[in-house]
């Protein structure tokens, strides 16, 4: 399985990769798209270490989140088992395993500035990093996806479940939207991705 990882993400990360996954004895499994995360990173009953990662990510969101995922074993190892998992520790430990990679040869220039700015000080998404979100979808296959922040007001859209709101007024980082069925309001990070409903 670990070289067919070198399908998966940008040509110039391969040999780094590999010896990060060899140095740190992981697996990785490449899994069906997953609505509600992108990856993870467990310790398994034998003692071993299991990464998975979406298959349906494109190369240099895939790199990201397993860089991620490598980052939670290895603060684990150096901080012990009882840091924060997205804590100050793991941010150092993130941002020192990225930075090989941050470079012209990995990423294309639409992508490098937002990243290494990203990168000074990262979060427990890329995804809630809009900027970056929206970097990334461009090198995504074609989809009838949107972003919250593109769709018009008062616009309908579904998500992924099926449910169906209308987009109403942006309250400082989010949007307000109202479920139809409930009435209800929710509140949506400007990059979630829906599909709009065409009357």
């Amino acid at each position: 399985m670990q070289h067919t990882i070198s399908y998966y993400i940008p040509e110039a990360s391969v040999t780094s990769v590999l010896q990060l996954l060899e140095r740190d004895n992981l697996s990785v499994l490449v899994k069906k798209e997953r609505k509600t995360r992108h990856g993870d990173y467990r310790k398994l009953p034998n003692g071993k270490h299991q990464i998975t990662v979406n298959g349906s990510l494109n190369k240099y969101r895939f790199l990201i989140t397993l860089i991620h995922e490598i980052a939670h074993l290895e603060a684990f190892q150096n901080y012990g088992r009882f840091i924060k998992p997205h804590g100050a520790e793991w941010k150092r430990t993130f941002q020192h395993l990225m930075l090989p990679f941050i470079n012209p040869e990995v990423f294309p220039d639409t992508i490098l500035p937002v990243l290494a700015k990203h990168f000074k000080n990262p979060k427990a998404s890329s995804d809630t990093d809009v900027k970056l979100a929206y970097a990334l979808k461009q090198f995504d296959a074609p989809n009838n996806k949107t972003f919250i922040f593109e769709v018009p007001l008062h616009q309908t859209f579904k998500t992924h479940n099926g449910r169906v709101f209308k987009k109403g007024a942006k309250r400082r980082t989010r949007h307000e939207c109202v479920e139809l069925k409930s009435g209800k309001v929710y509140l949506f990070n400007a990059n979630a991705e829906v599909e709009l409903i065409v009357d």
